[in-house]
């Protein structure tokens, strides 16, 4: 399968820049299967798709503070990295701007000063390009002080309060992009849908480098996705597998959580099993899904994997129809812009 036929022309107005407010005022586009049709609604209307018994899943993983300024030392040469992965106790897969960051360069985080702060080291470079970063201590308690949220590079406008680029669940921290999907609910509107008799369940993927980058290669197949971490706990996965088994729906929120229940169903007869550990797998048309029934998701980006997972789940030619269609009717898309749901 060519890669190209997941292009498409996007006029650069409609990427969306901040996210709208309140957070469920955004867009819906529906895309029933079963039926061939789209609606348009408003996100807080999801309430008229879902019913007593379906399973939500989420993904709770949490933004950190992954953009990072650094220091060449000795010369004091600019750098700036932008965590992707933890690979060790103090290790990290990052990407790094500046000139001549070369294995065995000490870097010196900017704020940590450079006799007692926080520094590292070139450890080796990744086959994408990146660098393996071991620090002389763990990170993570330094990262608020230290780093910023690494917005996605097509939005250029600043953010007002970080906490727009977090779903209202996120608890677990390990993510560079946040799981877009999730960011149109509200406190409200989950009281309103377990009122309905909607059930939730939450999984973890901490997303990496991929949500950045498209496919390269010129054959989808050829392609090679990033490892990422992810888990589905004990008592989520006895949640879904009753779900499954009472035959009633489970809807994934995101492509980070169908990736996490299809990794976890993988070698299962039926429903899913207890995860912990990583995922590379790539999901394109030809995928059999094996546990989603239906998705919440976003407007992707040309030839990324994102949408070659979603064109699996409804049909090339009905996402290619239904993304004309949001283009014609000027929908938001990207990371702030609106969402789909398909049934």
């Amino acid at each position: 399968m060519l890669t190209e036929a997941f292009d498409y022309v996007l006029p650069p107005e409609l990427i969306a820049q901040t996210p709208i407010e309140p957070r469920d005022a955004s867009r819906l586009l529906v895309l029933d299967r079963a039926h061939n049709t789209l609606a348009h609604r408003t996100f807080r209307d999801i309430s008229d798709y879902l019913r007593p018994g379906d399973l939500l899943v989420v993904n709770e993983t949490r933004v950190i503070p992954a953009r990072l300024h650094a220091t060449k030392l000795p010369t004091g040469g600019k750098a700036e990295l932008l965590l992707l992965a933890k690979r060790g106790p103090t290790t990290w897969e990052a990407l790094v701007t500046g000139r001549k960051v070369a294995v065995g360069q000490r870097l010196a985080l900017v704020g940590s000063g450079t006799d007692e702060g926080v520094q590292g080291s070139v450890e080796a470079i990744t086959p994408a390009g990146g660098r393996l970063i071991r620090f002389d201590q763990p990170i993570e308690r330094h990262l608020q002080g230290l780093g910023s949220v690494p917005l996605p590079p097509y939005i250029h406008t600043p953010l007002a309060d970080t906490e727009r680029y977090q779903t209202i669940y996120a608890r677990e921290e390990g993510s560079v992009a946040a799981p877009t999907a999730g960011l149109h609910f509200t406190a409200e509107l989950l009281q309103r849908l377990r009122e309905l008799g909607v059930e939730w369940a939450t999984v973890l993927l901490h997303i990496g480098l991929d949500t950045f980058r498209p496919v390269s290669e010129e054959i989808v197949e050829e392609h090679r996705i990033h490892t990422e971490y992810c888990r589905v706990s004990d008592e989520t996965a006895e949640r879904i597998n009753r779900a499954v088994a009472e035959g009633r729906r489970v809807i994934a929120v995101g492509t980070t959580s169908v990736r996490v229940l299809e990794t976890a169903a993988q070698g299962v007869s039926r429903g899913v099993q207890p995860w912990d550990g990583p995922t590379d797998l790539f999901i394109y048309p030809g995928y059999r899904f094996r546990v989603v029934d239906a998705l919440i998701t976003n407007f992707h980006l040309p030839r990324s994997s994102l949408l070659m997972l979603v064109s699996a789940f409804a049909g090339l030619e009905r996402i290619q129809h239904a993304y004309a269609e949001a283009t014609r009717l000027r929908y938001r898309f990207y990371s702030f812009g609106d969402s789909m749901l398909i049934l």
